[in-house]
């Protein structure tokens, strides 16, 4: 299977546990992997046959901006859900969800959750 990767997309959220993180928000970076044929999209030069990646952006987007939920996990299952129902064409979907700056103590780059998704 072919993929596409839409890489390190950064979005402010107000998601999180503590009440800061949902009164002051905070950035979040959003990579996705959407396992597709594209077999079909390469010998016809037709996006009919492809995804399209602004369309993807627009999806992560609009979760990511939009209503918040407590867990980066629920984001996740949100974004890997709405790519497969709004693309049927998709067989998978990986989701990386990358929070930077995470209210808790200690040294450390970020915290992360990967989450694969198929039909």
């Amino acid at each position: 299977m072919d993929k596409i990767k839409v890489n390190d997309m950064e979005f402010y959220g107000y998601h999180g546990v503590f009440p800061e993180e949902t009164k002051l928000g905070q950035r979040f970076r959003v990579s996705l992997v959407v396992t597709l044929d594209l077999s079909k999209a390469g010998n016809t030069d037709n996006l009919t046959y492809s995804v399209n990646y602004a369309e993807l952006y627009n999806r992560c987007h609009a979760i990511v901006e939009g209503e918040p939920v407590k867990l980066v996990e629920a984001l996740a299952e949100r974004i890997c859900h709405k790519v497969l129902s709004d693309f049927p064409i998709v067989e998978e979907v990986t989701v990386n969800v990358v929070k930077p700056d995470p209210p808790i103590p200690g040294h450390y780059r970020s915290v992360e959750i990967e989450m694969t998704r198929s039909r």
